[in-house]
C-alpha cells in the first residue's frame, strides 16, 4: 500500500533531460572530475562481509598455499631431473620421477578445483547477504530519497554492481592471493639457485611498476564513469518503458530514440577507453616477459658454458621467470577487474550509507488505538529550500469528520497528506493525532492506522485476492469478498476467468483503470483504518459506478476521520469541513454552503 503513495513521484520529473549528461557530469549537470576511489575503505567493508565465513576462507587459503607450492615444485623437479638424467640412461628411477611428477601436477589440479569451488560458494553467500542488506535498506529509506532517484539507476546498483562484486570474488580474490604467494615463493627459490639471474629477472620490475601505474591511473576513473553511465542508461530505459503511452500519445518515439543513442554513446565512449587503455597491460607484460626470457637465456647460457651453473638451473630459471612475471601479469589483469568491482561496491555502499527513516524511531511511541483527532498548527514545508509548498497552515479535525481538500494543481493538497503520513517531515509547526505530535509516533505504527486510495492505484503481480488482502494479510477469504462487495468490485471480479484467483501482471496490466481503482478501494476497506485518505479516489470510474462507490465510501468513512482530495466538487458537498488551498496557503475553510455564501475562491471554483 505504501508503494502506491510513492508511484506519483516517479513521474513528477521530465521523461529525460533534453541533452544527456556527458562523461564526468554530475547530477546537477556540471562537469566534475571523477573522485578517486576509497580503496581501503571499500575493501574493509567487503571484508566485513567475507569475515563472516572465516572457516571457509581458511580452507580456501590452505588450498591456495598448497597449489602455489605444488606449482613451484613441478618446474624444480624437472630441472633436477635434467641435471640428474641428462648423461645417464633411463632406468626405474626415471619412471619413479615421472610418477612423482604426475602426482604433483594431479594434486595441483585438485587443489585448484577445491579452492575454486569453495571460493565460489563464499562469493555467492557474500553477495546474497549484500543483496538482502541493500533490499532491506531500500525499504527503510524515505520517500524523498526515491523521488530524487531514477528507479532504473537504483536497479542497476542492485544487479550490475553487485554482479561485478560477485564476479571479482569468484575469481579475482583467489588469483590475487595465489599470485602473491607464487611470486614470493619464486623469488626465494630463484635467489637460492642464482642471485645473478634473479637480479636480471628483477630488471623488468621497475618497468612493470611504471607501466602499471601509468595505465591504472587512467583506467580507474573510466571504470567508475562506465558504471555511472550504465546506471543512468538503466534509469532512462526504465523511465521510457514506464512512459510508453505518453511517448506514443505525443509521437515522441524519434526523440527518445535519439536520446537513447546519446546515452548509449556515453557508455560506448567510457567503455571503449577503459577497455582500450587497460588492454595495454597484457601487451606490456608480454613484452617484458619476452625481455626477461631473452636476458635469462643469454646470460644463463654464458654462465653454463663457463660451468658456473647447470643446464637444469637454466631450465628452472626460464620457467620460474615466467612464473615470476605471470603473477605480476595476473595481478595487473585482476587489478582492472578489482577496479570495476570496487566501483560497483562503492555504489552499493553509497545506498547503504543513506540515512533511513527509522533511524530516529527507537523512542517512537506505539498507539494501540487512534480516534482520529487531527490538528495542524502553523505548519510550513518546502520540498526545495526557499520555495514554500505549505505556509503557516493551521486547522483542527474532530474524530469521524470528513475533510475535503480543494484547490488548483500545486496548491499543496497532496503535500499536506504526505506530511500527515510522515512521508516527509515538516519544516516548522506541529501535526498532532489524538494530541500526540506525529514526530513522536513510530512511523510504521502511525501508518498502520491509515488507509490510502490514490488516483494512480498500484497493483502487485499476483491474484486479485492477494492484492485485496494486502490491506490485511490475516484476512479470511470471506473478509476479502465482503470488502470487494462494499467497494462494488465483487461483480466484475466474479465475471472474470478465475474470479478472485485471476492472476494480474505487474502493475495490474490486463484490467481497466476503473477496475484497478475498485480493487484499491476494496483493499483500503479491508484494512479498516482509523484515518482514511482518498486522493481522487473515484476519478477513474464511470458515473454509474461512481454513485455505487460513493455509497460504499460513505459506509467506509462512517465513524472514521477522512481526508478527501477532489477536483470534482460535487463529490464533497457532504464534507464536514472543506479546506481551500492556494499557493500553499489555507485561504478558506467551512462547509459547502458556508463557502458558497462567502462568495470567495471556492465559489469561483464551484461555478467554473
Amino acid at each position: 500500500m505504501w508503494k502506491e503513495l510513492s508511484e506519483p513521484f516517479r513521474y513528477a520529473r521530465p521523461l529525460a533531460n533534453p541533452k544527456p549528461k556527458g562523461v564526468g557530469a554530475s547530477d546537477s549537470g556540471k562537469r566534475i572530475k571523477p573522485k578517486a576511489k576509497d580503496l581501503s575503505g571499500t575493501l574493509k567493508r567487503l571484508w566485513i562481509y567475507l569475515s563472516q565465513r572465516k572457516g571457509k576462507l581458511v580452507l580456501v587459503l590452505t588450498m591456495v598455499f598448497l597449489s602455489s607450492g605444488l606449482a613451484l615444485l613441478g618446474p624444480f623437479m624437472i630441472g633436477v631431473a635434467i641435471d640428474t638424467f641428462i648423461e645417464r640412461p633411463a632406468d626405474t628411477a626415471w619412471l619413479y620421477f615421472l610418477v612423482a611428477l604426475g602426482v604433483v601436477y594431479m594434486l595441483h589440479s585438485l587443489t585448484l578445483w577445491l579452492q575454486n569451488i569453495w571460493m565460489i560458494r563464499i562469493a555467492q553467500e557474500t553477495v546474497y547477504r549484500m543483496r538482502l542488506d541493500l533490499f532491506h535498506h531500500l525499504h527503510r529509506l524515505s520517500i524523498p530519497f526515491f523521488s530524487k532517484r531514477q528507479h532504473g539507476e537504483l536497479m542497476s546498483r542492485f544487479t550490475n554492481d553487485i554482479d561485478n562484486v560477485s564476479s571479482t570474488l569468484n575469481s579475482s580474490v583467489i588469483q590475487i592471493f595465489s599470485s602473491i604467494l607464487t611470486l614470493v615463493g619464486t623469488i626465494i627459490v630463484m635467489l637460492f639457485l642464482s642471485p645473478l639471474l634473479t637480479l636480471l629477472t628483477f630488471l623488468v620490475v621497475p618497468l612493470m611498476a611504471f607501466g602499471m601505474r601509468a595505465i591504472t591511473r587512467r583506467t580507474g576513473p573510466l571504470f567508475k564513469e562506465q558504471q555511472r553511465n550504465l546506471g543512468e542508461l538503466n534509469g532512462y530505459v526504465e523511465e521510457t518503458l514506464s512512459g510508453q503511452r505518453i511517448i506514443k500519445a505525443f509521437s515522441q518515439e524519434q526523440r527518445v530514440m535519439n536520446q537513447m543513442s546519446q546515452h548509449n554513446e556515453m557508455i560506448r565512449q567510457s567503455g571503449f577507453w577503459a577497455q582500450t587503455i587497460s588492454g595495454f597491460i597484457p601487451k606490456l607484460m608480454n613484452s617484458l616477459n619476452n625481455l626477461s626470457f631473452a636476458l635469462i637465456a643469454g646470460v644463463g647460457g654464458i654462465l653454463a658454458i663457463r660451468g658456473e651453473i647447470s643446464i637444469g638451473v637454466i631450465v628452472i630459471f626460464v620457467e620460474y621467470a615466467r612464473q615470476f612475471t605471470r603473477p605480476l601479469n595476473d595481478l595487473a589483469n585482476q587489478w582492472n577487474t578489482m577496479l570495476s568491482a570496487i566501483a560497483g561496491a562503492e555504489r552499493v555502499f553509497e545506498i547503504l550509507d543513506e540515512e533511513d527513516e527509522e533511524k530516529d524511531e527507537s523512542k517512537g511511541i506505539l498507539l494501540d488505538e487512534v480516534k482520529g483527532a487531527v490538528s495542524f498548527s502553523n505548519v510550513s514545508f518546502a520540498y526545495d529550500e526557499g520555495i514554500a509548498t505549505l505556509s503557516d497552515v493551521s486547522f483542527e479535525v474532530s474524530p469521524g469528520e470528513m475533510i475535503a481538500l480543494v484547490g488548483p494543481t500545486g496548491a499543496g493538497k497532496t503535500s499536506l497528506i504526505q506530511l500527515l503520513a510522515r512521508f516527509y517531515e515538516i519544516d516548522h509547526g506541529e501535526i498532532a493525532i489524538d494530541g500526540h505530535d506525529i514526530r513522536t509516533i513510530h512511523r510504521e505504527n502511525l501508518r498502520s492506522h491509515m488507509g490510502f486510495v490514490l488516483q494512480d492505484s498500484f497493483l502487485f503481480e499476483g491474484s486479485i485476492r492477494d492484492n485485496i488482502r494486502y490491506g490485511k494479510l490475516t484476512a479470511s477469504d470471506e473478509e476479502v469478498e465482503m470488502a470487494a462487495r462494499l467497494a462494488n468490485a465483487h461483480f466484475f471480479i466474479e465475471r472474470m476467468n478465475g474470479g478472485y484467483d485471476k492472476l494480474l501482471k505487474h502493475g495490474g496490466a490486463g484490467i481497466s483503470q476503473g477496475q484497478k481503482q475498485l480493487i484499491a478501494i476494496a483493499r483500503a476497506m479491508l484494512a479498516d483504518p482509523s484515518i482514511l485518505i482518498l486522493d481522487e479516489a473515484t476519478s477513474s470510474i464511470d458515473t454509474v459506478t461512481e454513485i455505487k462507490i460513493q455509497e460504499g465510501l460513505q459506509r467506509l468513512m462512517e465513524g472514521r476521520t477522512s481526508f478527501v482530495i477532489a477536483h470534482r466538487l460535487n463529490t464533497i458537498r457532504k464534507a464536514d469541513q472543506i479546506l481551500v488551498l492556494k499557493d500553499g496557503h489555507l485561504i478558506e475553510r467551512g462547509t459547502h454552503e458556508e463557502l458558497l455564501k462567502q462568495d470567495g475562491f471556492y465559489n469561483s471554483l464551484y461555478l467554473a
